[in-house]
């Protein structure tokens, strides 16, 4: 299913999967106010380095978020037009279901003469 724009399903379901897990929601937000090195994120979390660097290669393939190199650093930064894509897709299968609800209304509700 093709929702408003050119995302395969699997480039949907690759999203919303990355978006499915509350540590990686969490870096999400750390890294829309600012450029968190993967360092800096792992001291926030009670897990290894390497499993905060496997659920930043998550978002990082969903297109969410962008590492860059700042010496011996990986900065990690929010991809914001893919964020706003995912708030788009959501607004839009809102915006069917709201239609089908409003036709549902239409058939079970009494009409007032």
């Amino acid at each position: 299913m093709v929702v408003l724009g050119v995302e395969s399903d699997e480039e949907l379901d690759q999203l919303f999967r990355a978006l499915a897990d509350g540590t990686r929601r969490d870096i999400l937000v750390r890294s829309l106010t600012g450029t968190p090195s993967v360092s800096d994120l792992a001291a926030h979390y009670e897990m290894s380095f390497a499993a905060v660097q496997k659920h930043v290669a998550v978002l990082e393939r969903a297109g969410l978020v962008r590492k860059q190199a700042s010496g011996r650093e990986r900065l990690v930064s929010t991809n914001h037009e893919r964020l706003r894509r995912a708030g788009e897709v959501l607004d839009q299968l809102e915006a069917i279901w709201r239609h089908r609800m409003a036709q549902l209304d239409d058939v079970l509700l009494p009409k007032e003469d």
